[in-house]
């Protein structure tokens, strides 16, 4: 069974989850067109490191996502993240081989996130980001930084079967 990365849920708001998260390190590739990163990250945990260790799978899969025709909004290179397990510390986890993945820590964050099934085609995901942000405006609550594309499923899941949600940062709930 996948690792997930660990939670705390805070509270709900139509729909929405303001979730607690920990500090988490992430192995990334950035300039990651049409899912290119991938491969790289896959081979990373597949041994392509230092250490020639396989790492466990992770979920979930975290991708950029930019919002069309909204304002503001902060921009990042497109990037595609995996969690490395919580298994590895800062001072463990494996170094990469291929200089084009990375490894980033994040600190721990407060998300507001809205979870939908299927298929993640672009149109659905723009669709649940400006519900999203739409829900947190109504509750006078503004995102920090760029939404992300979180998938909990291998690309061979059937669409009906498949957890994704959209998340974004925002200050923390006292």
């Amino acid at each position: 069974m996948t690792q997930e990365v660990p939670f705390n849920v805070i509270k709900k708001i139509e729909g929405v989850e303001i979730r607690h998260y920990p500090e988490v390190i992430f192995a990334v590739v950035e300039d990651n067109i049409n899912d290119s990163g991938f491969g790289l990250l896959f081979q990373y945990i597949s041994g392509e490191n230092k250490t020639r260790r396989k790492i466990a799978m992770t979920a979930p899969v975290v991708t950029s996502e930019k919002i069309k025709m909204t304002a503001p909004v902060i921009t990042r290179k497109n990037y595609m993240a995996f969690a490395i397990s919580s298994s590895y510390s800062k001072e463990t986890v494996p170094v990469p081989t291929n200089p084009a993945v990375k490894i980033e820590i994040h600190p721990e964050k407060t998300m507001a996130v809205f979870r939908f099934n299927g298929r993640s085609s672009e149109t659905k995901v723009q669709k649940y980001i400006q519900e999203l942000i739409t829900t947190l405006k109504n509750h006078t609550m503004q995102i920090k930084g760029e939404p992300v594309l979180m998938r909990y499923n291998s690309p061979f899941t059937p669409g009906f079967l498949r957890r994704n949600e959209v998340a974004a940062e925002i200050d923390t709930i006292k």
